[in-house]
């Protein structure tokens, strides 16, 4: 039997982004990814997480200025230093949210 994860940042864009974990465990999931989790503090995520009885399957780095179109600084001169600091970042999620996986986002413009 396969065995997939909502992604929160496409499904359940009806109700407020908070919310679709709840609603992703409601639609029989059981774990969740979405790109960016770096606008809510890492415990309300893990609290939304537990409350749930999600896991945190994959997150990735920040991506840079997604106004200016980045996806991702890995392989942009002259970003290696906000890169290294997005790792950080993002490892510092993963630990907090239980999570295994992480993309890096190498994307330019």
């Amino acid at each position: 039997m396969p065995r997939f994860c909502a992604n929160l940042g496409f499904l359940f864009g009806e109700v407020p982004f908070l919310d679709r974990f709840e609603a992703a465990a409601r639609a029989g999931f059981t774990g969740v990814e979405y790109a960016s989790p770096y606008d809510y503090p890492a415990a309300e995520l893990r609290s939304r997480l537990k409350a749930s009885g999600l896991t945190q399957l994959l997150i990735n780095s920040p991506a840079g200025n997604r106004a200016a179109g980045e996806r991702g600084m890995a392989c942009m001169p002259g970003r290696v230093a906000a890169f290294r600091d997005g790792v950080a970042q993002a490892l510092d999620y993963a630990v907090s949210l239980d999570c295994r996986l992480m993309s890096p986002g190498a994307s330019r413009r």
